[in-house]
């Protein structure tokens, strides 16, 4: 599957699809400050209609309508897909909801070319996601050239990692915060417990941690809190919600 993934950004980059001309302004906050001052759950809640492991999740529509109903239910930031295939994202719909909102955003993505951190640069990202595996398995540059490419852009880094052994590889760059995902890319296979056996032990070096995939009620905030987790990204379950508002807010308040 990662290597699908990352054929797919290759043929999204061959489709020109980061060609991207006019420039936006990213937000005024910065999310690390964010997240250290907020006393509840501190959410990057995800506008993606479709993934690999379940399909279509949500009918195509508004998209700036979907972050504005996050914003309200109290999300810290938004983590927007412009990955067009599987996940039917669009860096338009990045722009789209970028000019309306002004919380912090991350460009999700299979990042293999800088041509793809550049379109997060122009599209108005604060953000930008790092997968570790990626580079570990060679279908990419070396990830110190990548990060700090961003950093030189004015981009903050997300790095991700599933495994102990990519975690450790990922606390040596130096990424501003630390995501661990908490689904197999090989198999999707999700398992909230990839938090809980990476932490172990692990002495928090003042980076922001990142819980991502498989967050669904407020007791599973809890849990990822006490393993250690400063920050949680939910996509598909809030994506699904009849009331996405309702359940973001219930999802903040669990802390």
């Amino acid at each position: 599957m990662l290597n699908k993934l990352v054929e797919n950004s290759q043929r999204a980059i061959n489709d020109g699809i980061y060609e991207i001309e006019n420039k936006l302004p990213r937000s005024d906050k910065n999310i690390i400050e964010e997240i250290r001052k907020n006393p509840h759950a501190s959410l990057i809640t995800e506008v993606k209609f479709s993934s690999p492991s379940l399909g279509n999740i949500r009918q195509i529509s508004d998209p700036t309508l979907i972050a504005k109903s996050m914003i309200d239910g109290g999300t810290m930031g938004l983590s927007v897909l412009t990955q067009p295939y599987l996940f039917n994202g669009s860096p338009k719909y990045f722009a789209e909801i970028r000019k309306q909102v002004r919380i912090p955003m991350l460009m999700k993505d299979i990042v293999i070319d800088k041509i793809q951190i550049d379109a997060g640069e122009k599209i108005g990202a604060d953000i930008v996601l790092l997968i570790q595996s990626v580079f570990d398995n060679n279908l990419a540059k070396e990830v110190d050239e990548f990060i700090d490419y961003a950093h030189k852009k004015g981009l903050l880094v997300l790095i991700e990692s599933h495994t102990k052994k990519e975690f450790l590889d990922s606390i040596k760059t130096d990424a501003d915060l630390l995501g661990i995902n908490n689904r197999n890319l090989d198999t999707l296979e999700i398992d909230l417990k990839a938090t809980q056996t990476i932490l172990k032990d692990y002495e928090k070096d003042g980076r922001i941690i990142v819980s991502e995939s498989g967050i669904e009620t407020a007791n599973d905030i809890k849990f990822l809190r006490q393993c250690g987790a400063d920050a949680f990204l939910v996509g598909s379950s809030i994506m699904k919600s009849k009331d996405i508002k309702g359940l973001v807010s219930s999802l903040v308040l669990a802390i």
